[in-house]
């Protein structure tokens, strides 16, 4: 009986939004927010982009109310835009990653000066090989602050967080290079 009840409740609620009641859309949002949130972490696998995505899926959702099948179960409907918002920042991200271990390897090969002298080929595809490991945000904070020599301020500003977070996450990187790689960096 409950489970009948929660579905007039969401066909009421949706109705009431598809008519321009901002409080009813709130009230569906409350109700998803967990899940959209859940199923885009599932495909970002960041909790970052897992928030944007579900934000962005709501209000795409808002505006999309009037598309919306009368009767439809409005869950379905959320999710499925929230995945699609998810795949395409994954899509992006992904880009993006390719494109930092590109800009890396060049930023490693033209590296100028007695630094740029001392690596080797063979050695610059070993560093780029144990940086390609990392995990992506220690792998963006090194890729930024020691092969395109941005400042640690510089670094948090493109990345969206905190200096102390650019710090700590450069330290861990340091460590499982030089783990990686047999050194002391």
């Amino acid at each position: 009986m409950a489970s009948m009840r929660d579905a007039l409740n969401e066909q009421e609620l949706v109705e009431r939004a598809r008519a321009g009641d901002a409080d009813a859309y709130a009230e569906l949002v409350r109700t998803y927010q967990s899940v959209a949130f859940r199923t885009a972490f599932l495909i970002t696998r960041t909790a970052e982009e897992a928030e944007e995505a579900a934000q962005d899926g709501f209000v795409k959702a808002w505006r999309a109310l009037g598309r919306f099948r009368k009767g439809s179960p409005f869950r379905p409907w959320l999710l499925r835009i929230v995945t699609n918002e998810a795949l395409n920042r994954h899509r992006s991200r992904r880009r993006r990653d390719a494109l930092a271990v590109r800009a890396t390897a060049e930023a490693v090969a033209a590296a100028p000066g007695a630094e740029g002298e001392a690596l080797s080929k063979i050695e610059a595809e070993r560093l780029l090989a144990a940086v390609d490991r990392l995990p992506q945000p220690q792998r963006l904070v090194i890729t930024y602050l020691y092969l395109l020599g941005l400042s640690e301020e510089e670094t948090a500003t493109v990345l969206r967080t905190r200096r102390g977070t650019v710090k700590s996450r450069a330290s861990r990187a340091r460590a499982a290079l030089a783990a990686d790689l047999g050194e002391e960096l």
